[in-house]
């Protein structure tokens, strides 16, 4: 940080990533406001700063020595932040700036009192974060794998055995147990992660009913995908068209790989033709038809929105919205851990929910490579139209935006 980016952070006061403190402020208080930035995006402590952001300047002996051993006994797990003085040029007074960045391994806890605290960033201020919080946290590290939760109150009676039967049959050539062998299934999909033990009795995990529910709505509202067609350039109260495609991610195939039942994702691709126009040109001297957009890219990230989102958020579908210009995919949550837009445009391979990522793996869906955004979707769209399509990440969600024509230069 340069002097001109810290008088900035002066002039504009307390946020969410910028906390002014006293040079006597305690190890516990401190550490608090650090835990908040890690468990964020990052952020700043200003240690000799008061609250209306005037300069009382650090005088503690030793302050660094005294914040690097509060980070490695009051937060855990221990950081090394980085901190660099900064002096007021009228008065001499100096200020120590404590920046930390965005946790890789997240949550981190406040260790006081032999307690853990997780702590979450909300404005200028830090709370305890929610149990919904924490989970998504770890999720969003890797160290919990959400989908293998037990869904309370399944069992096998809730899954489509058919599409178990050609998954297994058809997509892995490998033998099944017959369709009335419930116990035979159940060991089969606890083995698999798709099914788990509870309590004595067998459930159905949330990555198994996500793909092989015979209605995952039921116990997971958030688990399909709202489909919107919008006659202008903006959201609108009047609409084309608004279905909500429900079911397994899956679809069921016959012997010779005729589609029986889609699955979301084919639906929303039908969906999508349904409410975009077929274009038409000349190859030589044979006519051509096509879609506005092209398949591969808008299935590629459906597919991603669908396998990729956090389904620990509730009451949140992911979105397929059709206006008159572009296509935009948002799938709820941010970005996994350690994750950015620029690693995904460069081929960085990641998973939420691994589970999910392989089944669909199976059937053709996913990219074996995992490089889908760089290999597909941004190919097919320079091919089609000679746009990249936008990678928006912000609080709540993740959108991909792909564009109908090239844009106009201003």
């Amino acid at each position: 940080m340069n002097r001109a980016e810290f008088l900035e952070l002066l002039r504009h006061g307390e946020n969410s990533g910028v906390e002014f403190k006293r040079d006597d402020v305690g190890n516990v208080d401190a550490a608090r406001e650090l835990v908040s930035f890690l468990n964020l995006d990052g952020g700043v402590l200003l240690l000799g700063v008061e609250d209306d952001g005037s300069i009382s300047g650090a005088v503690r002996a030793d302050l660094e020595e005294w914040v690097a051993e509060l980070c490695r006994i009051k937060i855990d797990p221990p950081i090394v932040p980085h901190m660099v003085w900064h002096a007021d040029g009228s008065t001499g007074r100096r200020v120590l700036a404590v920046k930390v960045t965005a946790g890789p391994d997240k949550p981190y806890a406040l260790v006081h009192n032999n307690r853990r605290t997780y702590l979450i960033r909300v404005g200028s201020t830090c709370r305890e974060a929610s149990k919904e919080e924490l989970e998504r946290m770890f999720q969003a590290s890797g160290r919990l794998r959400y989908g293998l939760k037990p869904v309370p109150g399944t069992a096998m009676a809730d899954l489509d055995v058919r599409r178990l039967g050609d998954y297994f049959s058809r997509v892995l050539r490998a033998d099944a147990p017959s369709r009335s062998s419930y116990a035979e299934w159940e060991t089969l999909l606890c083995n698999l992660e798709l099914a788990t033990t509870s309590l004595g009795e067998v459930h159905v995990t949330i990555d198994g009913l996500i793909l092989f529910g015979e209605n995952p709505a039921r116990f997971l509202p958030q688990s399909g995908i709202r489909a919107i067609c919008y006659a202008g350039l903006e959201p609108d109260y009047a609409v084309r068209a608004d279905e909500e495609i429900k079911g397994p991610l899956v679809p069921l195939e016959s012997a010779g790989g005729l589609t029986i039942e889609p699955g979301i994702v084919d639906r929303a691709w039908d969906f999508m033709r349904r409410n975009t126009a077929p274009t038409a040109w000349l190859e030589g001297a044979r006519r051509r038809t096509g879609w506005e957009y092209p398949e591969e890219a808008i299935r590629e990230v459906l597919v991603n929105a669908l396998v990729h989102r956090d389904y620990s958020i509730s009451g949140a579908d992911v979105t397929l919205a059709i206006f008159s210009d572009r296509i935009e995919v948002q799938s709820p949550g941010r970005l996994p851990n350690t994750v950015t837009i620029a690693g995904m445009k460069a081929g960085m391979r990641y998973a939420r929910n691994q589970t999910l990522v392989n089944v669909m793996r199976d059937y053709g869906y996913v990219d074996a490579r995992g490089m889908g955004i760089r290999n597909k979707v941004i190919p097919s769209m320079l091919a089609h139209n000679g746009t990249a399509p936008d990678l928006i990440e912000d609080e709540y969600r993740f959108t991909v935006r792909l564009w109908k024509e090239p844009k106009a230069s201003l």
